[in-house]
């Protein structure tokens, strides 16, 4: 079952949040062999995505980010997301999932 994280991205600026992850034992997760990605959509029904960059550490460290470019292209409003890594043998975990609030900017 994935964490509910919510994001709030502000317009037109360069966005990036760093997701620690620990296995039970409270010991980070190595995420070396996996890859990741991650989309936000206005709903979850809609065919138009934005992709996040996705960058997975060995300590545990998941960072998520888009350019000013990226974010001066959305609509302010609320989208959903999800992140899912892949593991070696291909397996597919959704590890957090949640609401993206696109705060609008007044500067241009």
């Amino acid at each position: 079952m994935a964490t509910k994280v919510n994001l709030i991205v502000d317009q037109g600026t360069t966005f990036a949040t760093a997701i620690t992850f620990n296995n039970e034992s409270g010991d980070a997760i190595d995420f070396s062999n996996y890859t990741g990605e991650a989309q936000m959509r206005k709903h979850f029904t809609s065919s138009n995505s934005v992709s996040f960059s996705v960058s997975l550490s060995n300590t545990g460290v998941i960072t998520l980010s888009l350019t000013a470019n990226q974010t001066g292209n959305l609509v302010a409003g609320r989208y959903v997301y999800d992140l899912e890594v892949t593991d070696s043998s291909n397996v597919i975990s959704r590890l957090i999932e949640g609401i993206v609030t696109v705060t609008p900017n007044v500067t241009r």
